[in-house]
């Protein structure tokens, strides 16, 4: 186990998927951020099954800094109730592990 993270999360549009991932970046909160171009999501909210097109943003970060990125995200997303999954990342390239690590504060 390591003490890198995924965070996943999606956004309605292409402009604010790129806008969460520069911001996201430029606070070194993450080292790098894809976004992954129109999933399609099948959801119930407030009662009712909803489909949406979204932009899916995979956030590599450090545990230490998850709670940044989650407040980050509330802050900067146009959704009342954005996704924030964290996922631990138990194994990978040592030398880019490293550069995670390197790349946020």
């Amino acid at each position: 186990m390591t003490d890198k993270r995924l965070v996943l999360t999606t956004c309605g549009s292409l402009d604010e998927a790129r806008s969460i991932a520069h911001t996201l970046v430029e606070q070194q909160l993450a080292a790098c951020v894809n976004i992954v171009p129109q999933v399609e999501s099948v959801y119930r909210w407030q009662g009712e099954i909803e489909t949406a097109s979204e932009w899916l943003l995979v956030i590599k970060t450090t545990s230490e800094t998850f709670d940044r990125v989650r407040d980050a995200l509330t802050a900067l997303h146009s959704y009342e109730l954005p996704e924030c999954i964290e996922i631990a990342v138990e194994d990978g390239s040592a030398a880019y592990l490293e550069w995670i690590g390197e790349s946020v504060r």
